[in-house]
């Protein structure tokens, strides 16, 4: 049995086209956020800059966090029809 994570990383070169497999590689890893990982390690970031990115990002997961959910909330099946009678 094969390792799932390995596996999710694997990418087969089918029909001797290595370009949509470099394609899909970088999708995997831009997915994985380790493109953005590599980006910010290249260089050292200083500690006001970490700490400016690491509240912006808990900001944009608490922002998108909420938006899902109301997203979620419109888009449920099962409301009351605000409108009876008016089809």
């Amino acid at each position: 049995m094969r390792h799932s994570l390995f596996m999710a990383r694997t990418v087969l070169v089918q029909n001797n086209n290595v370009d949509e497999a470099c394609r899909l590689l970088n999708r995997i890893l831009g997915k994985e956020e380790i493109f953005d990982q590599f980006r910010r390690t290249r260089y050292y970031e200083k500690p006001y800059q970490v700490r400016r990115r690491v509240n912006f990002e808990k900001c944009k997961a608490i922002y998108n966090e909420d938006m899902n959910r109301k997203i979620q909330f419109i888009l449920r099946k099962n409301r009351v029809d605000p409108f009876p009678g008016c089809s």
